[in-house]
């Protein structure tokens, strides 16, 4: 597997590719649908996006852990955490990439 990150500027650039819209359009309608998707998941809201999966923040109570090294005991703070859940497509669809 090679190691590539897909970035903003790979998305803005598929959709001037495929859509047709300008360079300067296209960068702002991805960064429109991220500022869409960050400002539900602020609220608490689910993410769901249909063939893909869905996103939602959950929060996690207060707990104590372990350092690995020393084995202290440290308290862990209640934080709200982002989850993502892959539809089942999209989970085939990787696992079919994997059989290559």
């Amino acid at each position: 597997m090679t190691e590539k990150t897909l970035t903003r500027m790979d998305l803005s650039e598929a959709v001037f590719r495929e859509v047709g819209l300008s360079r300067n359009d296209s960068a702002q309608l991805v960064e429109t649908v991220l500022q869409h998707v960050s400002d539900a998941l602020v609220t608490g809201e689910q993410v769901k996006i249909s063939s893909f999966g869905t996103f939602s923040v959950r929060q996690k109570t207060a707990r104590v852990g372990r350092n690995p090294k020393t084995g202290q005991e440290v308290p862990i703070n209640p934080r709200r955490v982002l989850t993502f859940r892959p539809s089942h497509l999209m989970k085939d669809r990787v696992a079919a990439g994997n059989k290559r």
